[in-house]
């Protein structure tokens, strides 16, 4: 490997790494204050992922973290930051869970259909905030903040009793969907669970985003437009129709974000449905840098914190909240932003150190060519 791309890796590495640690050492702080062991909470949660059963979590819990931040990755890319993943995805479960409890196909048609309406639910209402930025100027983080809240509202009036609603208890549901729409998974036993059949649509999905990106005209033309508006249009492309497709694009992917979980196993909409996926989808893709691979493993560290920390309020003789996993994130929030921002400095500086050597170099050699001549 040549010098260069050692450094490169090298800075692609030092933001996460360094954020991650931050966060442990300020988590620990917060337990010292707090009189608890800075170090058993890390070995309760780490004792966990050794079980067979917890592991089926985390990959299930990851595979929908992972398409929800791919949805955010793309829109980072064109230095777009769409906050309405959540509402998007929430929404277009909803959809999906309807259509898939009120028609019935061969499995061979009705999974598609299913995937298509999520889909296409999720562009719809993230086109919404693409409409308006591009023709009217409006901050798409303001747009999306306030269709996630409409999302909300529209979700509690389709799911009432005289529309699409059923009752369940005192849970308002959507019905449970017809067998055909059921993904299946790859069962491990009754011990341990059912890794979703979605798991692979989610590889699948970062495996086409980094095609798209980095191999495609439309992929340059999306990072061009993300770092310089102006300089794309110089080169011929439409930056408003980039920035709509963009946002569209970032839906339809969040519209698949909440799949695994209703068609592996949930096999309805209801008010008990996860909500907050979409904010952890930002965490994650700052945390992955907005690389597939990066964010995979950013998406496996979340899902581990989730699934592992509910041990801590069992713990013996004491007892720790399992907030603890939730000060973690948070503080991986903030220290991601700060270190990046450390090491892009650095990088910087690096590189005019190299730049000018490089340039005090070969000014020293015309100098010689000079003498000698």
């Amino acid at each position: 490997m040549k010098k260069f791309d050692k450094e490169r890796v090298l800075l692609a590495v030092a933001g996460p790494v360094i954020a991650i640690v931050a966060a442990i050492l300020l988590t620990s702080v917060v337990l010292i204050a707090s009189g608890k062991s800075p170090i058993e909470p890390y070995t309760l949660m780490l004792e966990q992922a050794g079980y067979s059963d917890v592991q089926v979590l985390i990959v299930n819990q990851a595979s929908m973290y992972y398409i929800a931040a791919l949805s955010v990755a793309i829109g980072f890319r064109m230095n777009l930051f769409n906050i309405g993943v959540d509402g998007q995805y929430r929404l277009a479960a909803m959809m999906t869970a309807v259509v898939g409890a009120n028609i019935a196909l061969p499995s061979a048609l009705q999974i598609p259909l299913l995937l298509l309406v999520g889909v296409l639910t999720g562009a719809f209402w993230a086109g919404i905030a693409g409409v308006l930025k591009v023709t009217r100027g409006v901050s798409e983080v303001v747009a999306t903040i306030m269709l996630n809240a409409i999302a909300t509202s529209v979700i509690g009036y389709l799911t009432l009793d005289n529309i699409w609603g059923v009752q369940v208890g005192n849970n308002n549901t959507t019905g449970i969907m017809k067998d055909s729409g059921w993904v299946p998974g790859i069962n491990l036993g009754a011990d341990v669970g059912e890794i979703y059949g979605l798991v692979f649509l989610a590889i699948a999905l970062g495996i086409v985003y980094w095609i798209v990106l980095n191999r495609t005209r439309f992929g340059f033309d999306l990072r061009a437009t993300g770092e310089s508006e102006t300089a794309a249009a110089a080169s011929g492309v439409d930056a408003k129709k980039m920035v709509l497709t963009a946002m569209l694009i970032s839906g339809g992917i969040a519209g698949l974000s909440g799949l695994p979980l209703l068609l592996g196993d949930a096999h309805t909409y209801s008010l008990s449905f996860p909500t907050g996926l979409g904010f952890t989808g930002i965490t994650i893709a700052l945390l992955g840098r907005n690389n597939p691979v990066g964010i995979a493993f950013a998406a496996l560290l979340i899902a581990f914190l989730d699934k592992a920390s509910p041990a801590l309020d069992y713990a013996t003789p004491v007892a720790y909240e399992k907030e603890i996993a939730t000060i973690m994130q948070g503080l991986i929030v903030f220290a991601v932003v700060i270190s990046y921002e450390a090491v892009r400095q650095w990088g910087l500086r690096r590189q005019q150190k190299r730049v000018g050597a490089e340039l005090a170099a070969a000014a020293a050699q015309n100098t010689k060519k000079e003498v000698a001549a």
